[in-house]
């Protein structure tokens, strides 16, 4: 039986991340600023789970739980996520995906853990210069978000040429699923059509974007946590399908007779005010090879599951 640290969670994706570990038979450590109360009951009913309060930006916090945990291996999904999110407290941004960076890769060298999984971002590519790309697309990314993230994967790759560390970074591409923690596309169309209210945005449906659902991010990571030997330093891991707005707004639609769900064309900007990089597709055939990850939720699927769990929450 592994140990494996989750940073960051309590938070929507590593939760997820720490469910799917548990479920499989791993011992995790979870650890973040705060524990969600789903995890705490989880912990209580399972002793393989470990829950831990700790700020990845205090190096003293992180020191302590490598030095409390016999740690295997890392899943790094802490971070401040979103183009929005991280143009607004850009130096917290910097803090949390930089500075954590550096501390959970120092508390690594000084333990002797040698892998982490780090969960980054199609942001680090900036514009699209093509309608799918690979892992060699240049990375010149566009907003704050997408340089905390490349600067992070950037520290990766010199602790794992200077130190011996081997820092896999897995190129995530607009994550969603039920309960996505923050006002975006889908959940913002699932969430009107279920409430019976009407959305009408006058731009953004020409946006062609790579969309997975969180349970195939959980495989991808998994699945290069459990590769023996890595020949890349990173991984696409999305669905190798680029749907508009328009479309999967279409998509809620069909799942929720009635809806008034109308996103019209022209430009997406984050907020309305942040305008997003060009988009496309994530080529995923180097994860399909060295991995053996296959998309088990093609947008249309992952739409309707999302719709019905969502549903179910709400009574209706």
């Amino acid at each position: 039986m592994k140990t494996i640290l989750v940073t960051g969670g309590s938070g929507w994706l590593g939760s997820a991340v720490v469910r799917r570990l548990l479920e499989r038979g791993d011992r995790v450590v979870s650890a973040d600023i705060g524990i969600n109360p789903g995890l705490a009951a989880l912990a209580r009913s399972n002793d393989g789970l470990i829950n831990e309060v700790a700020d990845l930006g205090e190096w003293s916090q992180v020191m302590r739980l490598f030095d409390k945990h016999p740690i295997d291996a890392v899943v790094h999904t802490a971070a401040i996520v979103g183009v929005l999110q991280c143009a607004d407290i850009p130096a917290k941004a910097l803090r949390v995906n930089v500075e954590g960076m550096v501390n959970l890769l120092e508390a690594m060298r000084f333990h002797g853990v040698k892998r982490v999984i780090h969960v980054s971002t199609e942001e680090t590519y900036g514009d699209f210069l093509s309608e799918s790309i690979t892992e060699d697309h240049v990375q010149k990314p566009t907003s704050i978000y997408g340089l905390t993230k490349l600067a992070a994967e950037h520290y990766g790759d010199v602790y794992s040429r200077d130190h011996g560390l081997e820092c896999i970074h897995v190129r995530t591409c607009w994550v969603y699923g039920p309960n996505l923690p923050r006002p975006r596309m889908p959940q913002t169309y699932v969430d009107a059509a279920l409430r019976g209210e009407r959305l009408h945005h006058r731009s953004g449906g020409d946006l062609a974007v790579d969309q997975v659902y969180i349970e195939d991010t959980v495989t991808g990571l998994l699945l290069a946590l459990d590769k023996e030997e890595h020949r890349f330093r990173a991984y696409n891991v999305a669905t190798g399908e680029a749907p508009t707005l328009s479309q999967v707004a279409a998509l809620v639609a069909a799942e929720v007779p009635g809806a008034d769900l109308q996103i019209d064309a022209g430009p997406y900007s984050h907020g309305d005010r942040i305008p997003t990089a060009r988009k496309g597709a994530l080529d995923i055939s180097r994860a399909r090879a060295e991995l053996g990850y296959e998309p088990a939720f093609p947008i249309g699927k992952g739409i309707a599951l999302m719709v019905r769990i969502s549903r179910e929450a709400r009574g209706n």
